[in-house]
């Protein structure tokens, strides 16, 4: 997943002109233009923009992009959603360049085209896709991993950590998952999976660290590297010395030291002898 969350990243720096800057205006925009309209011409005159597969194998292929403009509330709803992602599109967006944080609502977009895709094979119905629900709650995911003490405040009053309206989200995510699993809709089920993947993609690589240092965290024996170097710095002349040979950094300069994090206390190894060696027990 690193190789392919790389590939990403070189991607975007080589094509750079493909991003499209302030990209969540254009979206909120079009959610507050098109609620508009529907309120003149009624909602029922959108769904020509939904995204509905069945339409779209008869040849109505703009339905794949356009349902990302539909609005999903209307009213102060309407207003509060888009300031609120409005707000967490253009931090990640200084934060990424343009370049990546077009390409992770790009995919996020054909994501859920795709995942429709598979619920229309798997449960034989089409169910048309309004708005962007799925690419705006993967792209509120990155920002509460990225910010997790961020402060909001919920419906302006109560004051709440990103990283608790997160797991929130993830509550409610996973029980309509379930909701349509207990229905029998296993393709609706799978459709909110994969329309949140780029999620899981572009942070892999943060998942994978912090499951590293809990294991550091819980490991009784894990070794405190840092503290275990100063302790051979007290030794004269060297940093490192093996303890079954006797080489040093300084007499070695080319050999690489490690210390051994089964063995009681802080013991250095040449790496010859890292791997191969009594452990000490006391």
């Amino acid at each position: 997943m690193k190789k392919l969350n790389d590939a990403i990243d070189r991607f975007c720096a080589l094509h750079p002109n493909l991003a499209i800057p302030g990209l969540m205006r254009y979206i909120v925009g079009a959610n507050v233009i098109l609620y508009v309209l529907s309120l003149f011409a009624g909602g029922g005159t959108l769904n020509f923009l939904a995204l509905d597969i069945s339409r779209v194998l008869h040849g109505e292929i703009w339905r794949l992009i356009t349902y990302v403009l539909l609005p999903t509330s209307g009213g102060i709803g309407l207003i509060i959603t888009s300031m609120f992602y409005y707000w967490i599109g253009e931090t990640l967006e200084r934060m990424w360049g343009s370049a990546k944080f077009t390409f992770y609502y790009v995919s996020g977009t054909l994501l859920t085209a795709a995942g429709a895709l598979l619920a229309y094979f798997i449960d034989g119905a089409s169910f048309p896709v309004w708005g962007a629900s799925y690419i705006n709650l993967a792209m509120f995911f990155a920002y509460a991993l990225s910010f997790p003490d961020a402060v909001v405040n919920l419906y302006f009053i109560i004051p709440i950590k990103m990283k608790w309206l997160a797991w929130l989200d993830a509550v409610l995510f996973a029980a309509g998952v379930f909701q349509y699993i207990r229905a029998g809709y296993w393709g609706m089920a799978l459709l909110p999976v994969i329309a949140i993947m780029n999620f899981f993609i572009f942070f892999a690589p943060d998942f994978r660290q912090r499951a590293d240092r809990a294991l550091y965290r819980t490991r009784p024996q894990a070794v405190q590297f840092r503290r275990a170097v100063r302790e051979q710095q007290k030794q004269k002349g060297y940093n490192h010395k093996c303890s079954v040979c006797g080489r040093t950094d300084a007499d070695y300069p080319d050999l690489q030291f490690r210390y051994c994090s089964k063995c009681a206390g802080y013991h250095c190894y040449c790496e010859d002898h890292i791997f191969n060696h009594t452990h000490f027990t006391e």
